[in-house]
């Protein structure tokens, strides 16, 4: 290896992700899947990305101060990318997540040298599927210990460098190394950082690329539905969150809601005959893809993300045995 090779930190390893053909798993279909591998970053999310870039944003204005202590509510993948960067860049950081997300998540982000709270879910809701009700509960929490602890809040669905790392640097990945093929884009919203900053890069490049935001169903509010299944399984995204502030001005070609079954599905799949092991929303992302095939986007090539790794979901029911696939 030469010396120029050698990276400073797990911070450099971020981004440059692989874009991968899942020409196997759509193989019956007219057209093609990019998946852009993000479970390949050092915290195996996409969400190293937007951590990084809410921290390089925060020191440069000023909004940082040395040795402060981050704070920041999350579903895991944002906190664990968190506790990389401020590992290395030397803040004391605050996860604050529900006890909803899966256990896997909280170890790796203690791990990592994270100080984890876990908040119980609200009442009646099911262990490993959070709801808006939960996530209230957390915002409740986190709100407390960043005003106690005299905190930088580096909240993911206000900090401009959420979308911003997908403009930047994610968009722009999936344009060069898909030769500038993509015709179609969806994706499974939480935040909206990963759809608005990918969005508006691609269209930019050709207004033509349509652009799907992806839900779970019975909880799509962004396509003006009624939350009538908030406690799904897909976790990190789907909170029943109707204005969010990222996909606000933001064009949306069409919504597609997917099951936890054909999340769980996709994602096994994915595994199965791919070798990539994705997580839920990977899995609703690939499940939204091929239903795109079969409709607006035959002959075209659909770019997706996978949004982190299987490996945080081994103590949920996305890697139980196939007869579990009957679940909601």
């Amino acid at each position: 290896m030469a010396y120029d090779e050698i990276l400073a930190s797990a911070i450099d390893a971020i981004g440059d992700t692989p874009l991968i053909a899942l020409d196997r798993l759509s193989a019956n279909h007219d057209g093609r899947i990019l998946a852009k591998l993000e479970s390949a970053n050092p915290g195996f999310s996409k969400k190293d990305r937007a951590a990084r870039s809410i921290i390089d944003e925060a020191e440069r204005v000023g909004d940082l101060e040395p040795g402060q202590t981050v704070v920041e509510l999350t579903s895991g993948n944002m906190g664990t990318g968190l506790a990389i960067v401020c590992a290395i860049r030397g803040y004391p950081f605050v996860a604050v997540m529900s006890r909803g997300n899966s256990i896997e998540r909280a170890r790796m982000m203690e791990a990592l040298g994270a100080e984890v709270v876990l908040v119980q879910q609200a009442p009646g809701a099911i262990p490993g599927r959070v709801s808006g009700a939960d996530l209230a509960r957390v915002e409740e929490e986190t709100a407390r210990i960043t005003t106690e602890r005299d905190a930088f809040r580096a909240d993911q669905f206000v900090r401009e460098g959420n979308p911003r790392a997908h403009y930047c640097h994610t968009g722009p990945e999936i344009w060069r190394q898909s030769g500038g093929s993509v015709t179609h884009f969806c994706d499974f919203v939480g935040s909206g950082g990963s759809y608005a900053g990918i969005t508006k890069y691609l269209k930019e490049q050709d207004p033509k690329i349509a652009c799907y935001i992806v839900e779970p169903q019975g909880a799509e509010v962004l396509a003006h539905g009624a939350a009538e299944n908030p406690g799904h399984p897909i976790q990190g995204g789907g909170y029943s969150i109707a204005d969010l502030k990222f996909l606000e001005n933001v064009p949306v070609d069409g919504y597609l809601g997917v099951s936890g079954r054909q999340a769980r599905n996709a994602a096994r799949d994915l595994a199965r005959i791919e070798g990539i092991f994705g997580g839920y929303s990977a899995g609703a992302n690939v499940a939204a893809a091929l239903e795109l095939l079969e409709g607006p986007a035959r002959g075209g090539v659909v770019a997706v993300l996978i949004c982190d790794s299987g490996l945080k979901y081994l103590s949920t029911d996305l890697w139980l045995p196939a007869d579990s696939a009957n679940q909601a």
